[in-house]
């Protein structure tokens, strides 16, 4: 009989485990975005974008960059994909995030950066067109629209 009820028991628990709630940082969650701006010392962008996290959950959301350094151009990012790190729900990703950035590009150019907001990380990479050359430094803001 104790070994009947320590089998049950042992499935009880791994049951419990199974259905329990997703633990911290566990999901995963990518951003697909389009985004435009220029620089001439100060540095600014916009555009939109929609999260999708691997719980099902889904959302639209305002990308806004503003900083300065020595840097000058026009870009425009189409079909970009961004990666987030260390997402416990979808709302961890509004807010601003830190970044520093090296470009250099005419006609078709490729942008890859990554922008930290405590321990979550956006890694973006994307395709686009225009032209720039420079370092800056500055935040990057994601919103609901």
């Amino acid at each position: 009989m104790r070994a009947y009820l320590f089998v049950l028991a042992t499935i009880a628990f791994a049951f419990a485990l199974a259905s329990a709630p997703a633990q911290a940082g566990s999901i995963d969650c990518t951003m697909n975005f389009s985004i435009s701006g220029w620089s001439l010392f100060y540095k600014t962008s916009s555009g939109t974008g929609t999260v999708k996290c691997s719980n099902g959950k889904s959302m639209k959301v305002k990308i806004s960059t503003k900083g300065g350094g020595f840097t000058f151009g026009k870009t425009k990012i189409a079909n970009g994909i961004g990666k987030f790190s260390e997402v416990d729900e979808i709302g961890d990703v509004i807010g601003s995030y830190g970044n520093a950035e090296a470009h250099a590009g005419a006609g078709k150019t490729a942008s890859a950066q990554v922008v930290t907001k405590g321990k979550i990380s956006l890694a973006l990479s994307g395709k686009g067109e225009g032209w720039n050359l420079g370092v800056s430094f500055g935040k990057f803001t994601l919103s609901r629209p």
